[in-house]
């Protein structure tokens, strides 16, 4: 019986709405585009943090990173020549393997810029001397072929790994395995491609980039040195770097932190400068996290202001639609209607506006991201979060906004109200 009531009471509810379709339809826009920017403006800050917080995580929970840093004292100008003597040292790698007993690993990398021929066909790569377990840690997709291996580290083999983006560029028309090619004056084959990393220059201190070129780190030490020679800015700038990165594996994830203050430490001991920085993938893993929270509340109250606009225009629409109704109120409380079924009847009106507004504006808050991510190349992730929000959201601005008008109407003298004109 009560069901039937409902029923029955949403159905004149609806029927009234259609009487003034126009007004109805302007009133429900506020929560159509509240329901649709809290959607829309969650999905764009979840992708955007989602593509910061895979880039931390491809880095490892358990490594700690340790990077060369050129001291900022180190200044120069005119033509002079001098050497810049800098970085991390291979007996830094040592010591921190055998000093430190939470390490379970440590892979080193020399870093040096070589141009890169086949052919008619050049391409400056930045080369990047390291071990096998380089691919362990910096994890990429293999395409063909195989990465470095001990042997290849062991017998100082000349051969290189190239990214997608590297192999497409220098071996457009050439078979891909076994080709050799030119890195400065030595000859490399290629024994493997792996997926570019399309995402590299937003790695932590770039760590992998888009034009590598992968060689073992004993070859990268003999064929082209410590010592880098460049023309900058009028001068001839020589800079002895022996090594570039050190990622420090650790063995359990509780102990990364206090890793990191011992690595510190010891460098500490060993450099007269600050030569170097170290960076904790899983200190900015939540720190990036604890941003992406702070992003979506402050995305939420903003598209929440749309929401409670649409929700102050839903009362006043309500509360004309109380004066325009008064005989109409009058009559029904005159029959016999008790006040709680006429702020149920007003409720039902405000309700089924808000909540047709949020089912429309919860199909433009899922086509908005879409036309993001199509036309502006932004990721974009529609949260099951988001909707649910959006529903609750719209359900609840109908039932708040709705009460005033509803008791207003409850409380109308049946006499005066059939007296109005």
């Amino acid at each position: 019986m009560k069901l039937v009531r409902l029923l029955r009471d949403i159905q004149l509810g609806i029927k009234n709405l259609l009487l003034h379709k126009l007004r109805s339809f302007l009133t429900m826009l506020g929560v159509v585009f509240g329901v649709g920017s809290v959607i829309a403006m969650l999905a764009v800050g979840e992708g955007a943090s989602q593509v910061a917080l895979e880039q931390i995580r491809r880095l490892g929970s358990h490594n700690v990173i340790v990077s060369a840093k050129k001291p900022t004292d180190e200044t120069g100008g005119g033509s002079q020549v001098r050497l810049s003597i800098y970085g991390l040292l291979y007996a830094d790698e040592a010591r921190i393997a055998q000093g430190i007993p939470s390490v379970r690993r440590t892979v080193p990398a020399k870093v040096v810029r070589q141009q890169a021929r086949i052919g008619k066909r050049s391409l400056e790569l930045r080369v990047v001397g390291t071990t096998p377990s380089w691919f362990d840690l910096v994890k990429r997709p293999l395409l063909v072929g195989r990465v470095l291996s001990e042997e290849d580290l062991g017998r100082q083999s000349n051969v290189v790994v190239l990214t997608e983006h590297g192999a497409r560029r220098l071996l457009a028309t050439e078979a891909s395995l076994g080709t050799f090619i030119r890195i400065g004056g030595e000859y490399f084959e290629v024994i493997g491609i792996v997926r570019s990393d399309s995402g590299g220059e937003g790695s932590v201190q770039a760590l992998d980039k888009m034009t590598d070129a992968y060689i073992p780190l004993k070859v990268a030490k003999s064929r082209f040195g410590d010592i880098i020679t460049e023309n900058r800015d009028g001068a001839r700038i020589r800079e002895m770097v022996e090594l570039h990165h050190l990622i420090v594996e650790v063995k359990e994830i509780e102990q990364v932190e206090s890793t990191a203050e011992a690595v510190k430490a010891m460098l500490e001991r060993f450099h007269r400068r600050e030569d170097y920085t170290v960076d904790v993938p899983l200190s900015l893993l939540r720190q990036a996290e604890a941003t992406k929270r702070t992003f979506n509340i402050v995305l939420g109250s903003i598209a929440g202001i749309s929401l409670l606009v649409g929700g102050i225009g839903i009362m006043n629409i309500m509360l004309a639609s109380v004066t325009e109704r008064t005989r109409e109120i009058g009559i029904r409380r005159a029959i016999g209607a008790k006040r709680r079924q006429i702020v149920v009847q007003f409720l039902i009106e405000t309700v089924v506006l808000s909540m047709t507004g949020g089912l429309v504006g919860i199909g433009m808050g899922l086509l908005i991201p879409e036309l993001i991510s199509r036309f502006a190349g932004m990721p974009t992730v529609v949260s099951p979060f988001s909707l649910v929000l959006s529903v609750g959201i719209s359900m609840s601005v109908g039932l708040v906004f709705g009460i005033y008008p509803a008791m207003r109407a409850a409380q109308l003298d049946p006499i005066e109200a059939l007296r109005h004109e």
